[in-house]
């Protein structure tokens, strides 16, 4: 296990060792990802999940890595299909489902994001993040209070949770409430969540 190990050059060193006697083992080669990824090698990392996945065509969590990774380059088709399938080697694993609703998001479609979110949501109903990108999509439909009750369950669960405090400020003030919208993005910065400068500044002229 990587605990044993001083530091993860040498973790990293042994995997690749013991991929060297066998190179067919897709669980060496998704821990040798994980621990590239450490490192922020994103390239290596892509090479050793590939190579999981090639020898072990099921393992899901490899494809969610390598969409993960598609969004450091900002290839959202990449993280989309990588995790579409990720989701149809194991349709109850939440994680794909929560970032095929994101990546919906950012390509502006809240009707392709909301059945996402909702897999997500029924296989992990805890899923703080798909619940907050549920949140966005419902204020994207301009379904304002359906995205504060969503964001107020959310920070019931994880009350420092500074997305969903972001979300609560977008909604309220397009509803109107002010005073309500400013408490909830001071909340959001002070949970390190960056606001957008043009929304502060909206804020502040209602003030």
């Amino acid at each position: 296990m990587k605990e044993q190990y001083e530091d993860v050059d040498e973790y990293i060193a042994d995997l690749q060792a013991e991929l060297a006697k066998d190179e067919n083992c897709a669980a060496h080669q998704y821990n040798l990802g994980l621990a590239l990824l450490s490192k922020r090698d994103f390239s290596a990392a892509e090479d050793a999940f590939l190579g999981a996945v090639r020898n072990s065509p099921h393992l899901a969590e490899a494809y969610v890595q390598l969409g993960g990774i598609c969004l450091t380059r900002n290839d959202l088709e990449g993280c989309l299909r990588y995790n579409q399938e990720a989701a149809s080697c194991r349709p109850k694993f939440a994680i794909p489902w929560g970032n095929i609703g994101f990546v919906h998001l950012q390509r502006g479609e809240p009707d392709k994001a909301i059945p996402a979110l909702r897999k997500a949501l029924k296989w992990e109903p805890k899923f703080v993040q798909a619940r907050t990108a549920m949140a966005t999509a419902l204020y994207m439909q301009g379904d304002y209070d359906a995205a504060i009750e969503l964001c107020n369950e959310a920070l019931r669960q994880e009350a420092n949770f500074g997305p969903a405090w972001n979300n609560l400020a977008l909604a309220h003030f397009e509803k109107g409430e002010f005073a309500r919208a400013a408490e909830c993005a001071d909340k959001a910065q002070q949970c390190g969540f960056e606001v957008r400068k043009e929304f502060l500044a909206e804020l502040a002229a209602h003030h």
